[in-house]
């Protein structure tokens, strides 16, 4: 196989983790090479990620050329291929080339080969079928990647439904690599088997559904890409019930206008749109305790129109002010309203504060009140009233006004 282009040597090339791993393998004799979304993006021109490598030599192989240089060597997925190998502080998943024995559309049963062709062959999308040397060389072993990712063309290796039979997730995947690198229209052949076998989304772990579309929420042609997806009638199996984009389409836009980064969460948030609806796409994502709360506060929360900001402190007061800010973008979105209209509602979710209630427990006690039920209604009564006056009764008229209270209701026993 020979190279096809090649590119200035970056530094993370030739760092001290990657020389130390390809050192140990040429040792031996074992040729290695860079693989996938580091290749990818080297050769974009963008910050790199994880460093992921190949090589035709065995798992065992590779675990025994780097304890006998000093790495450590993790058996991370040996019996898919891959190992671990830290250096410098620095682990690098190492693989050896496959080629698919069996395929069920979740899972695939490999063998080992030193064909770096039949490896390239197994790969999703042409512009993640790239391997790279360390002093620069490219290689293109299926021919035309190198070519798709400078011209941001989203094409499958070979024919696309044999590549989404094999794993569904790929579906996702095309869509997802388009909304970040896409820079011309969708392949109408890779579109086309995505609409297909969309049907069988529901067969993926919800994990890997949020993963990737999690990524593809936040991409810079999201909005086009969800479109797309919703077009083709992928969006209707990612959950039972199916997902609506109009909403999280316009959240896209209202961030953007207010300059707030790209949020998957709140833009998921828009897509579940009913409070009802949470739980049952929590489930089916597994999502994180933390994601699913934060999108059940942001759909119970206040978000209409504020008549000023007494009204939005006291919202975010009540709700916090993610929940606020979240809710009223939802709100907005939904109604077909401008990023103007959400301006004041960050500048106080952002820029306000809110105080700390001044008195609690303790002084519904100091009053007699045993402990119970009307500790918490004095309280929130309390409480009410001191929001309603925009926070501004210290601890003192607190305490006056629960003392009021207080003997009020002891006056109507």
């Amino acid at each position: 196989m020979q190279p096809v282009d090649r590119i200035p040597v970056q530094p993370w090339m030739i760092g001290p983790a990657a020389t130390a791993v390809f050192a140990a393998l040429a040792a031996g004799g074992v040729t290695a090479r860079f693989v996938g979304g580091c290749v990818r993006d080297a050769v974009l021109g963008l910050d790199i990620g994880d460093l992921d490598v190949c090589t035709p030599a065995p798992p065992e192989r590779v675990m025994e050329l780097a304890r006998a240089a000093g790495l450590r060597a993790i058996p991370t997925g040996i019996d898919h291929g891959t190992v671990t190998l830290v250096a410098d502080h620095t682990g690098l998943e190492v693989t050896t080339l496959r080629r698919d024995v069996e395929t069920d559309g979740r899972r695939a049963v490999v063998a080992f080969t030193d064909d770096w062709v039949e490896d390239a062959a197994r790969r999703d999308l042409t512009l993640n079928a790239l391997y790279l040397d360390p002093d620069g060389s490219v290689y293109d072993p299926m021919g035309g990647g190198l070519a798709d990712a400078r011209a941001g063309r989203i094409r499958f290796v070979g024919d696309p439904e044999t590549r989404i039979r094999e794993d569904v997730l790929r579906i996702l995947r095309f869509f997802r690599f388009w909304a970040r690198f896409g820079e011309e229209p969708l392949d109408p052949d890779g579109l086309a088997a995505c609409t297909a076998l969309a049907d069988r989304i529901p067969e993926l772990s919800g994990e890997r559904v949020w993963s990737e579309l999690s990524r593809l929420l936040v991409a810079r042609q999201a909005e086009a890409a969800l479109a797309a997806m919703a077009e083709a009638g992928v969006t209707a199996w990612l959950w039972p019930g199916g997902a609506g984009v109009e909403a999280a389409i316009a959240v896209a836009g209202i961030e953007r206008d207010l300059e707030l980064a790209p949020d998957a969460v709140r833009r998921l948030a828009a897509m579940v749109a009913e409070p009802r609806s949470v739980d049952p796409v929590a489930d089916r994502l597994r999502l994180s305790r933390a994601e699913s709360d934060r999108i059940r506060r942001a759909l119970v929360a206040d978000g209409a129109p504020a008549t000023g900001d007494r009204e939005r402190r006291a919202r975010v007061y009540r709700a916090g002010a993610a929940a606020y800010l979240d809710a009223r973008i939802l709100q907005a979105a939904a109604a077909g309203a401008t990023a103007e209209t959400v301006v004041a509602d960050r500048e106080v979710a952002v820029g306000w504060t809110p105080p700390v209630f001044p008195i609690g427990g303790r002084e519904v006690a100091a009053l007699g009140v045993p402990p119970g039920p009307d500790t918490g209604r004095f309280l929130r009564a309390v409480e009410d009233a001191w929001v309603a006056d925009d926070f501004t009764g210290d601890a003192a008229a607190c305490r006056a006004r629960l003392a009021a209270l207080v003997d009020q209701g002891r006056q109507q026993q």
